[in-house]
């Protein structure tokens, strides 16, 4: 929705709308996805919160689960959120997936509106190593959450600690949230182990990918 207030003259203006974009592989949508969706949508006093999984993701090594497995996990994740929904646009375009490119799409299909582009820490620690970062940069404003240092398959129990990012140089606004030091590798790795089969995922997604991942057999010979 736009937003709307009276100008000196008494004339109604209209606000731009504000929208996330959380692009990801998704592989799967964990809670700490979860929970960052869940800050910006408060923080960020977003209208709109766009859910956009990978296509085809360019840098990286492991070949991603089928886009409509990600698609159907993120819509149990992310579908009872307000004002958000899960766009498939990079899933049915052809070759790599590169975020400047829907950023493009969507500039004009919402003339006027903010952008803002979610990211996680190490995501942006990571940001000039992007295709076509200045551009990213030109089309949103980037949104930042924390993550704790050690995110792999082992760090499920390690201690938390903040990453540093004093010396980024760049501009972002720093979302507030409990860190999180669960990842999609963790949870692949803990879902191909007997251990992960039980009760215990409940920390790692929520219960509705849980159960998706167990009917479909996901992530048996976890990467």
């Amino acid at each position: 929705m736009n937003l709307t207030h009276a100008g000196s003259t008494g004339a109604v203006i209209a606000e731009p709308l504000r929208i996330g974009v959380y692009g990801g592989a998704f592989d799967p949508p964990h809670w700490a996805h979860r929970a960052l969706a869940e800050a910006a949508l408060a923080q960020l006093r977003l209208d709109r919160l766009l859910i956009l999984p990978t296509g085809q993701a360019w840098h990286k090594a492991r070949p991603l689960s089928d886009a409509h497995h990600r698609l159907a996990m993120c819509l149990l994740a992310f579908g009872d959120l307000p004002h958000t929904q899960v766009d498939p646009r990079e899933t049915r375009r052809s070759g790599p997936s590169f975020t400047a490119d829907s950023l493009q799409e969507l500039r004009l299909e919402n003339p006027g509106a903010q952008l803002f582009l979610l990211l996680g820490a190490d995501q942006l620690l990571a940001f000039k190593t992007w295709m076509r970062w200045p551009e990213v940069l030109q089309l949103a404003q980037l949104a930042v959450a924390n993550r704790a240092t050690r995110i792999g398959a082992d760090a499920l129990d390690a201690t938390h600690a903040e990453a540093d990012l004093s010396g980024v140089d760049l501009p972002f606004i720093r979302l507030d949230m409990p860190l999180a030091n669960i990842s999609a590798t963790a949870v692949r790795a803990r879902f191909g182990q007997p251990l992960g089969r039980d009760g215990t995922h409940a920390a790692l997604v929520p219960q509705p990918v849980a159960g998706y991942i167990s009917q479909h057999h996901l992530y048996q010979n976890p990467s």
